[in-house]
């Protein structure tokens, strides 16, 4: 697995390096700072002197970038692959889905540090930009990650459930977790009294469910998973962060599909919502 590891110096950012240690051993580990240099602000400014602060804050900006990658370099987990170091200019999210691409990464891991949650749906994020931009699984971490053991996975759908399995196929985990698979399914008023058919339509719907986690968690149990199916009636993201608070997760790994591109900045998503409401890092793959 091809890991890319972006670090901007926070303290999430410190607890995605320590995340590393409960992944497998990259087959290439890129460690990468993104450098979002501003221009001089003054309009009175000749331009030969603004170019010159600019140039200057750059060089300063860069030799402090060289210096957080070297730290993290030497924090690398006993298990980690050989890395390679890079500081790029631009807008961190871009330069990291670029990188991604460049290097074909499988997996992204990084801290997040947004803004608020009401001027991050004005305004976007770094972590948000990536979750829809990003060619590759992703990794938030949102605090201490003090273990890799107990992972919930959402489903909501077939289509999540093979996106699901081609990730967890891929091994990525340093040793054995127990993955719980949700499945959650609107909760609705009960059918009026005497709707036979009502009654029966929604008692097929949950065994349709039923059926379906299970077979996933059947299929993860082949590849070397444990795996267990739960189903819940309740709202997406209310449901999941009980389940995650219940069952101590310590991870949730969930799949990034539905609204796309601004309006799930403008209206959000159920991967969105999470980020700002999870209790644990959350792995979002494609």
């Amino acid at each position: 697995m091809k890991t890319l590891l972006a670090v901007d110096g926070s303290d999430n950012s410190y607890e995605a390096v320590h995340a590393l240690k409960y992944f497998a051993r990259a087959e290439q580990l890129t460690l990468l700072h993104a450098l979002d240099v501003p221009r001089p602000a003054y309009p009175m400014m000749l331009p030969e002197v603004a170019e010159e602060l600019y140039k200057t804050l750059e060089q300063c900006m860069r030799e402090d970038g060289e210096r957080l990658l070297d730290r993290v370099q030497s924090l690398h987990p006993m298990h980690a692959s050989p890395s390679t170091k890079h500081v790029r200019i631009g807008s961190p999210a871009e330069v990291i889905v670029s990188m991604a691409e460049e290097q074909k990464a499988d997996l992204i891991v990084m801290g997040a540090r947004g803004l608020g949650p009401i001027k991050e749906r004005l305004l976007g994020s770094v972590s948000h930009r990536i979750l829809t931009l990003a060619p590759c699984a992703t990794l938030i971490v949102n605090g201490p990650v003090k273990a890799m053991k107990q992972i919930l996975l959402p489903l909501q759908g077939l289509s999540d459930a093979e996106a699901a399995i081609r990730f967890l196929q891929l091994k990525p985990y340093h040793e054995a977790v127990e993955v719980t698979l949700l499945t959650v399914l609107p909760s609705t008023g009960p059918p009026r009294p005497g709707d036979a058919a009502a009654a029966a339509a929604a008692t097929e719907k949950l065994e349709e469910q039923a059926a379906f986690i299970d077979g996933a968690a059947e299929r993860l149990r082949a590849i070397g998973y444990q795996a267990h199916g739960v189903s819940v009636l309740g709202t997406p993201s209310a449901m999941i962060l009980q389940q995650a608070t219940t069952l101590r997760s310590d991870l949730i790994l969930m799949g990034t599909r539905g609204r796309q591109g601004i309006t799930r900045f403008v209206l959000g998503s159920v991967s969105h919502a999470m980020l700002h409401q999870m209790p644990c890092p959350v792995l979002a793959f494609h």
